[in-house]
């Protein structure tokens, strides 16, 4: 395996995840099997205009495969989204002898770390972290599958309260673009309806369905609404709704938010991590650059970070036809 790089960067940007720690950990300790030196950048973006960095190694990472968040900070950075910004982002990184650099984090992240290749001509490598599990060129992000079950253990515990009350609940779950959290949970957790924003079943479809819910003999019902519901009303105006047309509910409205973001990552995604980590490090050494490391079929691979920015076609048909059929 020719060695292209001796001095690689990695650093996490956008939205925590879950797993995000284990991806790092994978990164420093591939660098350490292949004898090349990791530098870790604090605060994503805004650390390589700050020139914020610090050089790692495999003891470094010990003890956090198992912890949430990511140890080396993640931040917003405006200023990396203007061309001077990203000037300073490269003359920091030559100036400390980077040769490449991994950036883990979701489309947001991956379309800085796109900029910056094409504007320098310097390489990189991007490694999906997100919960939404929205990223083109991948079958899983990393914290997806960690969120799915924090939701799930949520929705199991509200539903004792609703099924003590005769309450319907409406639970909003993360998922602006993509209904991947919320339909998936709503299936594992018996959701009655599931509103995600690749389908617009509209209001009345809802009401007619909790309708039949109720001439069925259910006395409580869970809807599971994804934050990029397309039925024109935000969760509290949607709860206001139901209320209006249906007597026999209490309705309540409950926000999971940022909950969805925490905790342990499951095994699921320490493992996913970890390949995509190892991963990432050897497609620099094999020259590659401006790719994203994703997982298809259980496989590693390697897509364009202009693929991986692409619009996800993503049909949720079959999901949808169960979701309907073990509802009823």
């Amino acid at each position: 395996m020719a060695k292209r790089v001796k001095n690689i960067a990695v650093l996490t940007s956008g939205g925590d995840a879950p797993g995000m720690n284990a991806a790092i950990r994978a990164v420093v300790r591939a660098c350490s099997y292949y004898e090349v030196n990791c530098f870790g950048v604090y605060k994503g973006y805004e650390g390589l205009i700050d020139n914020d960095f610090t050089q790692l190694n495999a003891r470094s990472v010990r003890n956090i495969i198992n912890k949430g968040g990511t140890f080396l900070k993640s931040a917003r950075s405006k200023e990396f989204r203007t061309k001077d910004g990203r000037q300073k982002a490269y003359v920091n990184l030559k100036e400390n002898s980077i040769d490449a650099l991994i950036v883990i984090g979701g489309d947001g992240s991956f379309t800085g770390a796109l900029k910056l290749s094409e504007e320098f001509d310097f390489p990189v490598v991007g490694i999906p972290g997100t919960i939404d599990n929205d990223i083109n060129g991948t079958d899983y992000t990393i914290g997806y599958d960690t969120a799915l079950n924090t939701v799930v253990e949520a929705i199991d515990k509200i539903r004792d309260t609703a099924s003590s009350h005769n309450r319907l609940f409406l639970i909003e779950v993360m998922g602006r673009d993509a209904g991947d959290i919320a339909l998936n949970s709503g299936i594992g957790a018996g959701a009655e309806e599931i509103l995600i924003p690749e389908e617009d079943m509209g209001v009345d479809r809802l009401i007619d369905s909790l309708k039949k819910s109720e001439k069925s003999g259910k006395t409580s019902s869970i809807i599971v609404v994804a934050e990029g519901d397309k039925s024109g009303k935000n969760i509290f105006e949607l709860g206001e709704y139901v209320k209006e047309k249906l007597d026999g509910y209490d309705v309540r409205v409950s926000v999971l938010g940022h909950i969805q973001r925490g905790g342990s990552p499951s095994c699921f995604d320490r493992v996913l991590a970890s390949k995509l980590g190892v991963g990432a490090v050897e497609a620099l050494l094999e020259g590659l650059q401006d790719v994203m490391i994703g997982i298809v079929h259980k496989n590693v691979t390697t897509v364009p970070l202009k693929t991986a920015l692409s619009k996800r076609i993503h049909k949720h048909d079959r999901l949808i036809k169960v979701a309907d059929i073990t509802s009823v």
